[in-house]
């Protein structure tokens, strides 16, 4: 059972990209399962800074494969641009070891100008996507309209599709007092991505089994968190696709008894970037403090948008849900040098509503509207952790913190994120 699969179990922004690269290391195999461009992982390797998007975190390490799943859409214009700047850093990215779903779907630009046009119509209502039409192409992909990637290795017939496809979103465009798309010339732009993308298009599930039957260990990397998960979300305000553990079987196309590890990300508070509830949000000057100045690339500002991130308190209610929907075997906790110089922590065990305490979050907005944290709060300590590198190194305020988590959510933190470089981690042992 040798699969491994990294789930947001917030709102995204966790840093599953770091744990991806850091799990990659001993990896034959990474796959990203869901998702587009929407998504972002930062990896700081030594003095470099890697900003991906589409590409797995894993292609950084010369031993893994990286896939790109069924359950993506992708814009293939943007693939390109992000691989050809990762080629100009002399990562390899040859068809050998990078790989691309035929069955995918295609983001075109029609997707994108449909989808700021839906979110100007909403106005106050708005969702807070990252416009990158991810959306409207997973639409398309239920509507049974999609333009799938493996259309790409008969160029001229994907441009006929793609110039089809933005012909019938201009009257939606037109109806909504939006300017059309000029579809000839996306047509033939498109045509030149499909052109070089085609060596890499592949029937990625038929691989991952193979490479399964001959012992390989695949990391399955996801995009988002449990809280944007279209059906278990607080939807409305969620993505389009399922980060959670479901999703990656669906996204890739192998079998749940392969999966061995299943690690949920979670940083030390809340972060969430656009609209939608976050009950532990926090104003002022400390929430300020827990999102940064923005000079920094570890600072919470989004690796795709630039937004910055809304910061509150850590909510336990929110990671018991992420654990029951994907069932979490660990959890690898980032960012616990951020909380140094707090000198009372706070977490929300419970939420009340109605007077009444619930573990575990209601299923609709109504009652979420409703709902109050309910919190413990746990002295801080002054240490600067960012040079430790071992659990007996760790406050015992912090080693006390950490095992909170871990007992609010029945799920043990076996790893903790003290800054962002690849080496910032302790490794923890049950006697923490």
């Amino acid at each position: 059972m040798p699969v491994t699969l990294i789930i947001g179990a917030q709102w995204g922004d966790e840093g599953k990209g770091r744990v991806a690269d850091l799990l990659g290391a001993d990896a034959d195999v990474v796959a990203r399962y869901a998702g587009g461009d929407n998504a972002g992982h930062t990896i700081a390797v030594g003095d470099e800074v890697f900003k991906l998007h589409l590409v797995p975190s894993g292609i950084l390490h010369e031993s893994a494969s990286c896939v790109l799943g069924n359950g993506m859409v992708i814009n293939p214009v943007n693939l390109l641009a992000e691989m050809d700047q990762l080629c100009s850093r002399g990562v390899d990215l040859s068809p050998e070891r990078f790989l691309i779903s035929s069955r995918a779907h295609i983001i075109t630009p029609a997707h994108v100008a449909l989808d700021r046009a839906s979110e100007r119509a909403l106005g106050d209502e708005a969702i807070g996507t990252t416009l990158r039409g991810i959306g409207p192409s997973y639409l398309d992909k239920t509507g049974r309209r999609g333009i799938r990637a493996g259309l790409m290795q008969d160029a001229e017939t994907f441009a006929d599709a793609v110039h089809d496809a933005i012909e019938r979103a201009n009257e939606a465009l037109i109806n909504a007092g939006e300017s059309p798309l000029d579809a000839r010339a996306t047509a033939l732009k498109w045509i030149d991505a499909a052109m070089r993308l085609a060596p890499y298009i592949q029937d990625t599930s038929q691989y991952i089994n193979r490479r399964l039957r001959d012992g390989a260990r695949v990391v399955c990397e996801g995009a988002q968190g449990t809280m944007l998960d279209l059906d278990h979300g607080d939807y409305p305000f969620v993505t389009s696709s399922s980060p959670v553990a479901g999703g990656a079987l669906v996204g890739l196309g192998f079998g749940p008894l392969h999966v061995d590890r299943i690690v949920g990300v979670t940083k030390c508070f809340s972060t969430r970037v656009g609209s939608g509830p976050l009950l532990t949000e926090l104003d002022g000057a400390l929430g300020q403090r827990l999102r940064g100045s923005g000079e920094n690339f570890w600072d919470e500002f989004g690796t795709t948008t630039g937004r910055s991130r809304r910061c509150g308190w850590m909510d336990a209610v929110i990671l018991r849900h992420a654990a029951q929907v994907s069932g979490f075997t660990e959890l690898f906790l980032t960012k616990l040098d951020i909380l140094s110089g707090i000198e009372t922590l706070k977490i929300a065990g419970a939420w009340e509503l109605d007077g009444v305490q619930h573990e575990l979050p209601p299923a609709n907005q109504q009652d979420l509207k409703r709902a109050k944290p309910v919190y413990e709060s746990m002295p801080g300590w002054k240490a600067d952790l960012s040079g430790m590198r071992h659990q007996d190194d760790l406050p015992q305020a912090a080693r006390d913190y950490v095992r909170r988590i871990g007992e609010l959510c029945d799920t043990a933190v076996r790893t903790v994120g003290v800054g962002p470089e690849r080496e910032q981690q302790i490794t923890l042992d049950d006697a923490l």
